[in-house]
Parts: C-alpha cells; structure tokens; sequence
C-alpha cells in the first residue's frame, strides 16, 4: 500500500489529541488527508458517507477506546457490518491510553484491527505502522 495521498482518519473525543496527532502526521507525510471524528457514531457514519466514493475511504484509522456516544468496541461491530461492502482494506489501530491487558486482548480479537498503539501517538510510532504498511513518506 504505497500512496502519496493517503487518507487518514482519527476517531477520539479529545480534540487537543486530534490536534496533535494531525500535526504529527503531517510532519511525516503532508500529502495525506486527515479527518476527525469526535466519537464511534461520528466515524462509522464518516466510513459510511465514503462508501460511494471510494476513493475517499480512509487508507489508515486511528480509534480511541473509550468515547461518549459510541465507543471503539461499538464502532468495530458497526464496521464489521459494513466492510463488506468497503472495496480497499482499511488498517484499523487502536490509539488508546488504556494500559489494561484486556483491552489489547480484545483489539487482537478482531480481525480488522492490526495494532494496538498506546497514547500518545508519536512521530516514531506512526512511522512504524507506515514501515509495517510499507508506505512511503
């Protein structure tokens, strides 16, 4: 998955984590389009919007755990029922400052999610997902 224009999407309900994971990402690749959403409603109902255009789908998310209105694990079961019908494969982390074992065992349950990233999102793990994607910056 090598693409210039990647199209990046943050689920969190901290905007100042939004914020500087947006400036963090394009230090590392400007090209890429990022959007936010403030909780799991908000980002399934973006990942849905998408779906007739998709060249817009997010290449990458970044998904909080813990939200108000739909939480992480809410918006996993929402995708799974929709990834059917998304026709690129969309790399799902989860960005969280939960440090409990059973969340990451959870994360890891699901086939749609590839890493479990502990907060705060850095320049270093970021690249170390685009290595991992083998996306070049």
């Amino acid at each position: 998955m090598i693409n210039q224009n990647l199209q990046i999407l943050i689920i969190d309900d901290d905007e100042i984590n939004n914020f500087i994971a947006a400036k963090l990402i394009d230090k590392i690749q400007p090209k890429a389009n990022v959007n936010t959403c403030l909780n799991g409603l908000e980002g399934i109902d973006f990942v849905k919007s998408k779906l007739d255009n998709q060249d817009e789908m997010p290449d990458i998310i970044f998904l909080d755990i813990n939200m108000p209105v739909m939480n992480g694990w809410e918006f996993l079961d929402e995708y799974e029922k929709i990834k059917s019908q998304i026709d690129k494969s969309i790399c799902i982390n989860m960005l969280s400052s939960s440090v409990y074992n059973d969340d990451i065992t959870k994360a890891e349950a699901f086939d749609t999610v590839q890493k479990f990233i502990s907060k705060p999102l850095t320049v270093d793990k970021i690249q170390s997902l685009y290595e991992s994607l083998n996306i070049t910056a």
